[in-house]
């Protein structure tokens, strides 16, 4: 693994970590959506940088990485379009109010 690699996966791996630990500690919709799209933004990162260094000439990496941004930028439009409704029924975005729409 060529050092100059690891300048680019060590951020990466960061942001990943940190994601997943807003996404199991948080409690608001908003700061685990905010988690969620952090650890999408890492995987992004590590298409890209595999890419440029297995396969220098190729550009299928970047190409999935600016698929997965147009999804992921729907996805956050669906999901801000769920809290929004979820803020109005319940009053908050609070995820243990949410556990009461069973009823």
């Amino acid at each position: 693994m060529d050092l100059s690699m690891l300048w680019y996966l060590v951020p990466s791996v960061l942001m990943f970590c940190c994601g997943v630990y807003g996404f199991v500690t948080r409690r608001n919709i908003i700061a685990i959506l905010v988690s969620l799209e952090l650890m999408l933004n890492s995987a992004d990162l590590n298409f890209v940088i595999f890419n440029r260094y297995l396969f220098p000439g190729s550009m299928e990496g970047m190409v999935f990485t600016l698929f997965a941004v147009a999804i992921a930028a729907a996805e956050t439009a669906l999901a801000i379009a769920i809290i929004i409704n979820v803020y109005r029924h319940f009053n908050g975005t609070d995820i243990s109010k949410i556990t009461n729409m069973k009823h």
